[in-house]
């Protein structure tokens, strides 16, 4: 009796794990969807931001920005948390930008130090050319050639067909929602609670 009581609580315990999970990543495709309400100029330009919760003018952005303030939505600053674990492990992140140490003001704004975190402190999905395996609040990250990396966020959305969700993004048009999952070579496939 007391056996088939703890497997019970256990397999419920597991269900409001697996439920509240998967309420965080709808939660955070719902905070990126309201991202595209707001008139943003693309914008790559290094700006000097306080620290912690330090942002970008409201009206300027890039496609990291759509991943930082849709966190941010939900009180997590991946502003602090970027810096705090590259402060601690500044030799395993990419050293494509000849510092010597982080920087708070645009670390956390570089795809690849975003891919790096999210390996380290998230969950690394398979890449895989299914629309299925993508799901709402995953994090994509792209190579659009050239050495040119991005980032978005998958929607609830789903494209006219139903076949694959839409991407909240910014590739220079501002923070938008498009089919675009498999327009480019995927990199990096993520999912990050804390």
């Amino acid at each position: 009796m007391k056996r088939t009581l703890f497997l019970l609580l256990l397999s419920f315990c597991i269900q409001v794990v697996a439920l509240a999970q998967q309420d965080f990543y709808g939660r955070l495709a719902d905070s990126a969807l309201t991202l595209t309400h707001q008139q943003v100029q693309y914008d790559p330009a290094y700006f000097k931001i306080s620290y912690p919760n330090g942002d970008v003018p409201a009206d300027k952005g890039v496609c990291t920005d759509v991943v930082i303030r849709a966190y941010r939505k939900l009180g997590i600053d991946l502003q602090k948390e970027v810096h705090l674990d590259m402060k601690a492990n500044f030799s395993l992140y990419p050293q494509k930008w000849g510092l010597k140490s982080p920087d708070p003001n645009i670390d956390h704004r570089r795809v690849p130090n975003l891919m790096t975190f999210f390996g380290r402190k998230g969950t690394s999905l398979p890449i895989s050319d299914k629309a299925a395996d993508y799901r709402p609040g995953d994090i994509v990250c792209w190579n659009l050639g050239g050495g040119v990396t991005h980032i978005g966020i998958v929607s609830k959305k789903s494209t006219s067909d139903g076949k694959r969700h839409l991407i909240i993004h910014n590739i220079g048009n501002g923070q938008e929602l498009e089919d675009c999952l498999f327009s480019f070579k995927i990199i990096g496939h993520y999912r990050y609670q804390p």
